[in-house]
């Protein structure tokens, strides 16, 4: 017998870093802010909704957002408060379920199939923890409950903000069907230009191409479109992510020549060894062993490089020293100038592992 469909809730702040603060300062509230750094390389972290009704968007160069909202209200971020109020979120969230799937300080998965509340429906549930969200840290969340994670993203959207709505099994292909394709995880601009030359403008087209069809023209991708089409996510809430890497980075304010960039590298690698040393602490001592260092050049070409060492970075100066050398795989003409580089730690075993390769190497 087929088990059960799920019970997910997605649960999705509104204007998270904008409505923090707004709630903090009573002189904002009302007016449109953005939350970034002012300058001609910041980007906008976020925007309340008065400030979206001009055009400004998470991710928008801030100089364009100060072009579309001249009024607007600049604040720089403040990521230890608003990781302070995640943290308080995460608690309501723990009080309904174990199995919580982060993908961001301000969004959670939920699989309420079975809850610690004994409340009756994933929508009572949903409608709790708002309410707690609510009276907690006086800000406003959005949620959908559907019977997968695809679907329940899709529907906390649907009534923004501060608001609910629910997808149920027998509803889902009825409300996908007239959706454009563009709704879809993973159909971007290009993609979403590809399934318009076959004449795919909604998901319910998506549905009159036979798979083969798809398959033929995306590969693996194209049975993927067509599950999602028919409201098909077999993808549990996966409460025990492993970490795949650990990294900080950062734009500069002038470009600069590779050789000028070591400070910079020293910097990040301070901030990427203390999250590494945080992960250790949670994760019983799981283990990096490959430095990463990324560039983006001038004209925004993104470049990696990579070393596993064969013995695994033991201190922020080992790992800087490292991010540094990795400089001298970089190809490029002399006079190229960048404006952003990273620093970050990935190739995460358990510690058991790690013994047992130092043990291959010994002798």
């Amino acid at each position: 017998m087929d088990s059960p469909p799920r019970k997910i809730v997605h649960v999705d702040m509104d204007a998270f870093y904008a409505s923090v603060e707004q709630r903090d300062d009573p002189t904002l509230r009302g007016r449109p802010v953005v939350v970034a750094w002012r300058g001609a390389r910041s980007v906008v972290c976020a925007a309340s909704y008065e400030a979206r009704v001009f055009g400004v968007r998470s991710a928008m160069p801030a100089i364009r957002a100060e072009r579309l909202c001249p009024q607007a209200v600049f604040v720089p971020p403040d990521f230890v408060r608003y990781k302070a109020v995640s943290r308080q979120v995460r608690e309501i969230f723990a009080r309904h379920t174990d199995l919580i799937e982060p993908l961001s300080l301000d969004e959670a998965y939920l699989d309420v199939t079975t809850t610690k509340t004994g409340l009756a429906t994933a929508t009572e549930t949903a409608q709790a923890i708002r309410a707690a969200i609510r009276e907690e840290t006086a800000l406003t969340a959005s949620a959908g409950v559907a019977s997968n994670k695809f679907l329940a993203k899709i529907a906390s959207d649907w009534r923004k903000p501060d608001g609910q709505f629910v997808i149920r099994p027998h509803q889902a292909l009825a409300f996908l069907e007239p959706l454009p394709v563009g709704r879809l995880p993973g159909v971007g601009k290009v993609t979403e230009a590809r399934l318009a030359q076959l004449g795919i403008a909604t998901v319910g087209d998506v549905r009159t191409i036979a798979l083969e069809v798809l398959e033929g023209h995306f590969g693996r991708w194209g049975r993927r479109l067509h599950e999602l089409s028919m409201g098909i996510d077999e993808n549990p809430v996966e409460s025990e992510r492993p970490t795949m890497q650990i990294s900080a980075e950062d734009t500069f304010e002038h470009d600069l020549p590779l050789e000028e960039i070591e400070p910079h590298i020293r910097r990040l690698a301070q901030k990427t060894w203390a999250g590494y040393e945080r992960e250790r602490q949670s994760r019983a001592g799981r283990i990096a062993r490959t430095v990463v260092l990324k560039l983006k050049t001038a004209d925004f070409r993104v470049l990696t490089r990579s070393l596993t060492p064969a013995s695994v970075p033991a201190s922020e100066l080992q790992l800087a020293d490292i991010a540094c050398e990795l400089r001298a795989r970089v190809d490029l003409p002399h006079r190229t100038r960048y404006r952003l580089v990273g620093v970050g730690l990935s190739g995460f075993i358990d510690p058991d592992s790690s013994a047992e390769q130092s043990d291959l190497f010994a002798g």
